[in-house]
């Protein structure tokens, strides 16, 4: 019996949701925010779990990585939720 890449328990799970922080969604056109939600959906559609650096986004005003870390984390697609709720 072969060994199937699809089964493999270490292979990273691909995800198709994109957290940013809150004030940077409200600042975002809607424009902006489906562009970055198409990468993520045609990265995680390719089987990646990184999407494309075409779709990163600047300034998300933070003074240092611990500032960046505690900010408000939302989903894009539905700012309501917090970034790991389902």
């Amino acid at each position: 019996m072969a060994y199937s890449q699809k089964n493999n328990p270490f292979k990273k799970k691909v995800t198709r949701k994109v957290c940013l922080p809150k004030a940077k969604i409200a600042s975002m056109s809607s424009e902006a925010k489906q562009k970055v939600i198409n990468a993520k959906q045609a990265a995680a559609n390719k089987g990646e779990q990184v999407r494309s650096s075409k779709s990163n986004v600047t300034g998300t005003d933070s003074k240092n990585l611990k500032d960046w870390v505690n900010q408000d984390w939302r989903q894009l697609g539905d700012p309501s939720k917090k970034c790991g709720e389902n």
